[in-house]
């Protein structure tokens, strides 16, 4: 009897060591799922980039996901085609720019084809978003018509320059923090892909300088694609700013002359007082 009870304590605490054992082994395993988003951006005569951002549910909530490097590849057919890495921010967000679209290779009808890849650690499983664009071109211009001022766009497929149609577009004015909308928010091209819109006669620039920019906005076929067109269409006002002169809230290297000048008088007047005291006190004590 007293060793059939050792064989069955014996057993149970085999069984309890596995047990332990295959638990801490499915906590160890178990890893959380990453949430990739990709943007492609370009911007005419100017830098294409791609803005990543990365996320995670944990603890049911959704949370940036910091610190880990992505890979960015171009998917030509069988091939990869590593363009760049980039790591994630405090805010899960990450960019990777690129000089233009020539470090990259299309398939054969056009289509540029981008993989986010994330190679997953410990805490974290493997990762991957998948991407495809086409290439377009916005050729703009501002004119004045009638004695109103024009934002003009035509937007047309980069391979054979035959105009698109159908597409939205957003005019606005660009700004310090966020650019000013003109007219409609959309404005759908022609079959000419062109679109023509009016610009507002009453918005201030410095020396009546704005920055025009044409949007063809997060499209699903062809990305973000923006161009900027500076133009002398505004209301001359000039600037306030009294960062180049001298004046009492300047940094150190503007400090007005007054103030170099009048203070060092003092000290200067102050210590030769001290001086023709101690030495008069010299004399009086040799006498």
């Amino acid at each position: 009897m007293k060793n059939l009870l050792k064989y069955h304590l014996f057993i149970s605490l085999i069984g309890l060591m596995l047990f332990n054992s295959i638990s801490l082994l499915g906590q160890e395993v178990k890893k959380n799922k990453i949430r990739i988003n990709v943007s492609y951006v370009k911007i005419m005569n100017g830098k294409v980039y791609f803005d990543i951002k990365s996320s995670a549910r944990i603890d049911k909530k959704n949370k940036a996901v910091t610190d880990i490097e992505l890979s960015v590849l171009n998917i030509v057919e069988d091939r990869e085609i590593v363009l760049g890495k980039t790591i994630s921010d405090e805010s899960g967000q990450s960019r990777l720019s690129l000089s233009g679209l020539n470090k990259m290779q299309q398939d054969s009808t056009g289509t540029y084809h981008i993989q986010v890849v994330f190679k997953g650690n410990d805490a974290f499983k493997k990762a991957k978003k998948n991407i495809s664009f086409m290439d377009v071109i916005i050729d703009a211009e501002v004119i004045t018509k009638d004695s109103i001022n024009y934002a003009q766009a035509v937007l047309s497929d980069a391979s054979s320059h035959e105009p698109i149609e159908g597409q939205s577009l957003t005019v606005q004015i660009g700004r310090l923090f966020n650019p000013l909308l003109i007219g409609e928010e959309f404005n759908d091209t022609n079959e000419e892909g062109k679109i023509s819109v009016p610009l507002d006669p009453d918005i201030p620039g410095v020396d009546g300088m704005l920055n025009v920019e044409i949007v063809l906005n997060d499209s699903d076929d062809y990305g973000t694609v923006k161009i900027v067109i500076p133009a002398k269409v505004g209301i001359p006002f000039k600037t306030e700013s009294t960062f180049d002169q001298r004046t009492m809230w300047s940094p150190r290297n503007k400090t007005p002359i007054f103030l170099l000048i009048f203070p060092n008088l003092l000290i200067v007047g102050i210590w030769g007082i001290i001086v023709y005291l101690i030495l008069n006190l010299f004399k009086i004590a040799k006498s």
